[in-house]
């Protein structure tokens, strides 16, 4: 019979070996390459709505704003909601809205803030029917606040003139806007 420390050897061998074998088997050269990182397609669309209406209201019931767009896209990898067409009726619980207009328009992930984008137009009728009618090529709203800004140039008719400027603040709560440079005015004399 074979000594017991012969067997002892012969048995450490062997699960050495299958160890060893099985080691080799997992281990690939492959897995010691670089694995290419597959690239996020930053205009890659979850979902999208033609003809999309979205009202919102106040916490007492009164309607604060009604949106309406050809066509609402949204990026999966950056939250962002893409607009077509969008039109805002910015309410803010009275019956005079503020009506915003463009061609595009960006949603920020939590919805608090809009990119108008293109042709912004925003208009509105006071008790009196006067018409206030604020142009600009790009806006940004906070539908939230009741805000809105821009950095370009703008142009507000109403109340028997014009007025322009470059870089805007809109109260739209209050109906108070600010020009911020280069403004400049003609009024019809009375």
């Amino acid at each position: 019979m074979l000594s017991k420390k012969f067997r002892n050897t012969l048995l450490y061998s062997c699960i050495a070996a299958i160890f060893a074998a099985v080691g080799y088997w997992n281990i690939s050269p492959e897995r010691f390459l670089d694995k290419p990182v597959t690239p996020v397609d930053e205009s890659a669309i979850d979902y999208y709505a033609i003809n999309a209406h979205s009202v919102q209201y106040l916490p007492d019931g009164k309607l604060q704003y009604d949106l309406v767009s050809d066509k609402v896209e949204h990026l999966k990898a950056t939250e962002v909601t893409l607009l077509t067409n969008p039109d805002l009726n910015v309410f803010r619980g009275t019956e005079f809205p503020w009506h915003v207009q463009s061609l595009r328009g960006e949603v920020n992930p939590d919805g608090t803030q809009v990119e108008l984008i293109d042709d912004v137009r925003i208009t509105r009728f006071d008790e009196k029917n006067r018409k206030t009618l604020i142009t600009s090529t790009r806006m940004t709203v906070f539908p939230q606040q009741q805000y809105a800004q821009t950095e370009q140039d703008v142009r507000i008719d109403g109340a028997g003139g014009v007025s322009t400027g470059k870089g805007m603040k809109a109260y739209l709560k209050e109906s108070r806007i600010h020009l911020l440079s280069n403004v400049r005015g003609q009024y019809e004399a009375r």
